[in-house]
């Protein structure tokens, strides 16, 4: 087996940054080699071509991670080899074998670039003679010159550089490339998806979680962690700040309307991450609201709780519908421990009736006659952090 194991990455967005170009390359090597550090990542530019090595142990670790990384939108296996014809047919051979072998392949075209003019062969003349050769070995494989189960490209460059299969990506910005962002995490469909969304767009993540023991149970929270590394598998880790918010929503039920006990809780709890996001400098917050949802999240409600904070309140999912939250809960493998029954505070406390379309003037009078900031303040106090790694066992 070869020590080192090369990867073809297809990036997305990155190429049509312009001048800031460099800067999104960058956040993508750094996230790149903080995650793979111990299989010794190097990348490598090749004329519009980026290309990752990692040590041949690391192959497991290295798929699972580009799986994952925001700012890919695929990626390939690739070899790197002598520019000789017969070490191009035998790499395409070995390329041809291992596509057969992992899916379904009954149709495949070879596409060449040659960069190196130096090369004797042509591009036309290297597609002829590697697609003739694999056919001689596959010759249940049929030539199709248009969408193919497998394309088979060749690369000649300083090296000749040939890959096959393409694998998916998230596709997206690079991690770290905009900032940071405090995710409110409830244990939840909507939140770990709303997470995911602003993370696609190059946000680290940090979340907050409000727990009101003894109301909601441990499970509740140790729900909230596995979601929480459902989300580190895509930044690398995380870190999740659990903040004790019981004495607040017992103040809010002993000393404001039935009705009115919802909205106060969101609006308390807005203002807790504004405080957090401010001490651990984050730049915006992000809930998992969308439209009319339920009853906090009319317009006349989410413009009231968004008084409670400065920084920019992000929502990514405002415009879905239930079912398209579903299924992106699904697709980032969330969604099965999202519905494990163990409540939060938000339902332990929610009001029976609670207000729709609340007075924005009349409801900031009665949250402010709560006189709720010393409870915050305390609660923030008691804030604890745990860090989570990505769950993949590499």
């Amino acid at each position: 087996m070869a020590e080192r194991q090369l990867y073809l990455l297809k990036s997305g967005e990155i190429w049509l940054k312009g001048g800031n170009r460099p800067f999104f390359e960058r956040m993508l090597r750094r996230h790149l080699h903080k995650t793979l550090k111990p299989y010794r990542p190097k990348i490598l530019m090749q004329k519009g071509r980026f290309f990752l090595a990692v040590d041949s142990g690391g192959t497991a670790a290295a798929e699972q991670t580009l799986a994952k990384t925001f700012g890919l939108v695929g990626y390939s296996r690739a070899y790197a080899t002598e520019k000789t014809l017969d070490a191009l047919i035998e790499t395409a051979r070995e390329i041809c074998r291992e596509a057969v072998n992992s899916r379904r392949t009954a149709t495949f075209k070879v596409e060449s670039r040659r960069s190196d003019k130096s090369f004797p062969l042509n591009s036309y003349q290297i597609s002829s003679k590697v697609g003739a050769a694999v056919s001689e070995a596959f010759p249940d494989l049929s030539v199709q010159m248009k969408d193919p189960d497998l394309v088979i490209s060749v690369e000649i460059r300083d090296r000749a550089y040939l890959y096959g299969l393409t694998y998916p990506s998230p596709g997206g910005l690079p991690t770290g490339s905009a900032g940071k962002g405090l995710l409110m995490l409830s244990g939840g469909i909507d939140s770990p998806a709303a997470g995911y969304m602003m993370a696609k767009r190059g946000l680290v993540i940090e979340a907050v979680y409000f727990h009101a023991y003894p109301f909601t149970s441990q499970e509740a929270q140790e729900k909230v962690e596995t979601l929480a590394g459902k989300l580190a598998s895509y930044l690398g880790s995380i870190r999740l700040w659990v903040i004790p918010f019981t004495d607040a929503q017992l103040h809010i039920r002993n000393h404001a309307p039935e009705q009115e006990h919802t909205l106060h809780m969101r609006y308390a709890m807005v203002r807790l991450s504004e405080m957090l996001a401010r001490k651990i400098r984050a730049s915006c917050l992000i809930t998992g609201e969308a439209l009319s949802q339920v009853a906090s999240q009319t317009v006349e409600s989410l413009g009231f709780t968004d008084g409670a904070s400065a920084l920019p309140v992000f929502r990514p999912l405002i415009g879905l519908d239930k079912e398209d939250i579903i299924a992106l809960a699904r697709q980032i493998d969330t969604y099965d421990t999202s519905i494990l029954p163990y409540d939060d505070c938000c339902t332990v406390f929610s009001s029976k009736h609670p207000l729709v379309k609340p007075d924005r003037e009349l409801i900031q009078k009665s949250y402010d006659s709560l006189n709720l900031e010393g409870v915050l303040l305390d609660a923030l106090k008691q804030a604890q952090m745990i860090r989570l790694p990505r769950q993949e066992p590499f």
